[in-house]
């Protein structure tokens, strides 16, 4: 008997022949049996490793081994090889990789030449299990891998996490790349979370990389995509860590041209990745801060050497051989701790550390400034910055002009409170509360004290937050506020303290309001958008009615604001602000 084809449902459709009632029920009961054992495999993966080659023929194949040869069984995870435009053997190589290792689930896919991004992308949109595991063709996973890169997400909280490099080679130059490596996993080690993921040993839910788009295919080489992608998660708050057990084995560069040339190009790029998110230009969890000042004294370094040496011919110049002199011994001490530590490794290695630390400080400010330039005007792609640099700046200046004022004020009026909150009722005058600030960063927020001393034990009496339609609560008349803690809420004067924490930097004069984290970890996808600045002492909410907003209506007025900031509107809220805490209203 032939059958055509079936419906989605199991149903014969079509047919050369009819079935008699008999076989059709036990073909359908075949059917359904070979449903449930795919439903149970698809249930049983881990996660699905994805791998993005582009004429990759003489690499495939080791990278394919290492992935294949892990310590979890084959039916644990499944392996999609993306093909991204390759003109030679990839493609055919990983096949016959695939009929050599029958027990493994491995789809090899190809697309049109795109770039590393896309193809990843393309792998994600096709893989079957909840988490998505990255490596590169370049990489052979060591045996522990998908074990050690799956384990942090045993944490439900636990979103993205990064692997490590190792080598086998022997010569200077990779090996020089390793310990660069080693030494920010040194630095990585020792965080809670972190904000940088790198593709050659990366992982994330596949629920959230969806929901983000995944990478940016305007990224067509492999260069910054993965910081771009990790930098837009940890703007949400959603916890990304270092997983260094979970290892790759990489061919690093193996001569100083392969090295120049591609910290040139990420040099490149960083400069349309810092245009998206310029609060990196401070700080990330991967890059050294002294890479940044190593990359300027180079470039003072390069100008100020041919002014030296047109000094040989023209006496008023010689001048600049003592500023050579100066940066150049800046640049040496500044290298010094790395050095040292190479020296650990090999004295060959610190060596050619001050003449590498050169190399990359200028490849990487060569092609920093050269992407500057491309990318000036109206950067290229649909994402912005929440907030431009130089608006950055000034709206910084603006608020420790604004903190210093405020506390000059407030103290006098904070003293008079806190004799009260002591006369009024038991307990310490200031309030300190862990709240959730710029890119998912807990602080610590500073009130005066308006309830009683233990209104945090008491909140379970008043409200169950398990069962909250929204992820935000304000009690009118709540019996946890004390006398004197009803009149600072009303003059908002319990919130005067707050400006310490914008001189810190942990806030700003005006924002989203700061939410406690467990408020934080109800959020959708969407509503984390208001986590990509800092928190305000005063908003929108605050100038549109308070704790009389519902959270559709508080979201809307805190997104149109990040999504249309202006300076002008800072200053507007904070003009509106003295009328709104008059008025009273929503002063709970």
């Amino acid at each position: 008997m032939k059958i055509n084809e079936m419906s989605a449902n199991g149903h014969v459709v079509a047919g050369e022949n009819f079935m008699d009632d008999r076989t059709a029920l036990a073909f359908m009961a075949d059917m359904e049996a070979q449903s449930s054992i795919a439903q149970g495999q698809l249930q049983a993966l881990r996660c699905s490793v994805i791998v993005p080659v582009y004429n990759s023929a003489g690499l495939v194949e080791r990278c394919l081994d290492g992935i294949g040869d892990q310590t979890v069984a084959p039916g644990e995870y499944e392996i999609i090889v993306v093909d991204d435009g390759s003109q030679d053997a990839t493609a055919e190589v990983a096949r016959a990789w695939a009929e050599r290792h029958p027990d493994h689930r491995i789809e090899i896919v190809s697309q049109e030449n795109a770039g590393p991004a896309a193809a990843r992308n393309h792998g994600a949109e096709i893989a079957q299990a909840p988490l998505l595991l990255f490596t590169d063709g370049d990489c052979a996973p060591l045996p522990g891998w998908v074990e050690a890169l799956t384990a942090p997400f045993d944490d439900p909280d636990v979103i993205g996490a990064k692997g490590t490099y190792v080598t086998e080679q022997a010569g200077l130059v990779p090996r020089f790349v390793q310990a660069e490596y080693e030494d920010r996993y040194d630095h990585m080690r020792d965080l809670p979370q972190i904000d940088f993921i790198d593709t050659y040993s990366a992982a994330y839910r596949r629920d959230v990389y969806q929901e983000n788009g995944g990478f940016d295919p305007i990224f067509t080489t492999a260069s910054v995509e993965d910081q771009e992608f990790s930098f837009r998660l940890a703007q949400k708050g959603y916890r990304l860590v270092f997983a260094p057990d979970a290892q790759v084995s990489h061919l690093h560069d193996a001569d100083v041209k392969e090295y120049t040339r591609r910290k040139y190009y990420i040099g490149y790029w960083k400069a349309l990745l810092t245009r998206w998110h310029p609060e990196r230009m401070v700080q990330d969890s991967h890059t050294p801060q002294v890479l940044k000042l190593q990359i300027v004294l180079m470039a003072a370094l390069l100008g100020l050497t041919p002014l030296a040496l047109l000094g040989l011919v023209w006496n008023p110049l010689l001048w600049a051989w003592a500023g050579v002199g100066i940066v150049a011994l800046v640049l040496l001490v500044s290298a010094t701790p790395f050095i040292v530590k190479l020296a650990r490794k090999s004295w060959a290695l610190a060596l050619i550390g001050p003449f590498m630390l050169a190399v990359r400080a200028a490849a990487l400010g060569a092609g920093y400034l050269i992407g500057t330039i491309h990318f000036a005007g109206a950067a290229p792609g649909e994402r912005h910055p929440a907030i431009s640099g130089w608006k950055r700046l000034i709206k910084r200046v603006m608020d420790i002009t604004g903190a210093l004022i405020g506390l000059l004020v407030a103290i006098p009026l904070v003293a008079i409170a806190a004799i009260a909150i002591k006369l009024d009722s038991p307990g310490p005058i200031f309030y300190w509360q862990v709240r959730i600030g710029e890119n998912g960063r807990p602080f610590r927020i500073a009130k005066l004290r308006s309830m009683v001393h233990d209104a945090d034990a008491r909140l379970d009496e008043l409200i169950d937050l398990d069962q909250l339609d929204e992820p935000v609560y304000k009690i009118a008349d709540d019996p946890r506020v004390t006398r004197v803690g009803r009149i600072l809420r009303r003059t908002s004067l319990d919130e005067a303290p707050q400006f310490y924490n914008v001189l810190k930097g942990d806030m700003s004069l005006v924002g989203p309001r700061p939410e406690e984290a467990r408020i934080v970890a109800m959020y959708t996808d969407e509503e984390r958008r208001r986590l990509a600045i800092k928190p305000g002492m005063t908003g929108p909410m605050q100038v549109n009615g308070r704790g009389d907003l519902g959270l559709s209506e508080r979201l809307r007025l805190e997104l149109d604001y990040i999504d249309n900031y202006s300076l002008m509107r800072d200053v507007q809220i904070l003009l509106r602000t003295l009328p709104a805490i008059l008025r009273g209203s929503g002063a709970y």
